[in-house]
């Protein structure tokens, strides 16, 4: 709770030094709403009884966006006895069917000015990125410049409106999603964060890509796997739960922390595998018109766990098997993921063709255009090397 009103305050202090910078066009700290969030969703309101009455609307798919606001009000702490706290937070809604005039009639309902500079991330509700294309959905974004091109990307199953809400009033849900994105160095079921910055590029690349899923049961928001991005369509294919996505961190290297749990073969019990370095490398081959891949991942680390009672747990006989057990458990994630991508999904997110093209350009401009129903059918080998160098944990 210190963390995140230190980031409130730490924010209001910037707003305060940026108006000092500028008489004629100052305005109050009193009078600013900080919008540190922004969630879209397929219509689930109303929209306004004038547009409701407008012909045009008919059959059009609306937009519900809601931003999250923290003002002056909302940062003051304390309450008086025996009420109940406020919110750290003010969410305010309002439907349209482009985003701009609809963000511009939530200053009918909005007593502040709003200011989106600090603004850290967008969520799109999964109905939402089914149904419409993602380059039109954030076409506004995109464009702003008030908004920062560091703020990062999320996908909601079911409504994105429900992440930016919690039951611990002294929490700021926006805050909270951004804090933990900085474990993805300390599990591999949690992807890379996605910033306004990085999209821009995937979405004019016509390739495939990973979204952050996020999801809310009882008014508490968990990562629950990963949204598939279709290239072509740019939208919303389907969903990676958390051990695919743990399958494709160590397809495409990015495997840089987090745990591989094994069993023993002889007791049956667990072993816990910590990755201190992984490495992995997609090769393709191409024999006439035969495209192949093989993935050769590399990784040493630790044991961080294990449940096996043995006066020889850590001889090298045990530890040569402990290695084999935990190669067959990435190569069982990976060859999971796989299986989802290529034939339930058909939709490359590993870059595979990213790799023939640098290696074989003429055989990918030729395959290119319909590279995911190619990538669908061609074999794929892995082979999975890990050496155990050290024993115990590095902390939480």
């Amino acid at each position: 709770m210190k963390r995140i009103h230190c980031c409130v305050r730490l924010l209001l202090v910037a707003m305060v030094t940026l108006l000092l910078t500028g008489c004629w066009s100052s305005k109050e700290i009193e009078d600013l709403g900080l919008i540190v969030g922004t969630s879209l969703d397929l219509e689930t309101g109303d929209v306004s009884s004038e547009e409701q009455q407008d012909a045009r609307y008919a059959n059009r798919q609306l937009l519900t966006i809601t931003n999250q606001f923290v003002t002056s009000e909302t940062t003051v702490s304390g309450t008086k006895e025996g009420a109940l706290p406020e919110k750290a937070y003010k969410n305010v809604s309002e439907t349209g069917d482009a985003v701009l005039p609809t963000l511009r009639n939530m200053l009918l309902k909005v007593d502040k000015r709003s200011f989106a500079e600090h603004s850290k991330v967008i969520i799109i509700g999964e109905e939402l990125a089914s149904n419409i294309n993602l380059q039109q959905t954030l076409d506004f974004f995109l464009r702003e410049l008030e908004i920062r091109p560091s703020g990062l990307l999320f996908i909601a199953q079911d409504q994105a409106s429900q992440a930016l809400e919690t039951n611990e009033p002294t929490k700021i849900p926006a805050f909270q999603l951004v804090e933990m994105m900085e474990g993805h160095e300390r599990t591999t079921k949690i992807l890379p964060p996605m910033t306004v910055a990085k999209l821009e590029g995937k979405l004019y690349s016509d390739s495939s890509f990973l979204l952050q899923n996020v999801s809310t049961e009882n008014g508490e928001v968990k990562f629950a796997g990963a949204a598939i991005i279709e290239g072509k369509t740019k939208k919303l294919r389907g969903f990676l739960n958390e051990s695919d996505l743990e399958g494709i961190a160590w397809m495409s290297g990015d495997a840089k922390g987090g745990l591989v749990k094994g069993y023993d073969e002889k007791s049956g019990t667990p072993i816990v595998y910590e990755i201190i370095s992984a490495k992995s490398k997609i090769i393709p081959h191409v024999k006439g018109e035969q495209i192949s891949f093989t993935i050769k991942i590399q990784s040493e680390g630790r044991i961080a766990e294990h449940w096996v009672l043995s006066d020889k747990a850590f001889d090298n006989q045990f530890l040569k098997k402990a290695e084999k057990v935990f190669e067959k458990e990435i190569e069982r994630l990976v060859r999971k993921a796989l299986d989802k991508t290529q034939h339930e999904f058909q939709t490359d997110v590993s870059g595979f063709g990213n790799k023939l093209r640098i290696d074989y350009p003429k055989v990918w401009q030729k395959r290119k255009k319909e590279w995911d129903q190619t990538f669908s059918e061609v074999p794929i080998t892995c082979e999975v090397n890990v050496s155990i160098k050290d024993y115990g944990t590095s902390g939480d």
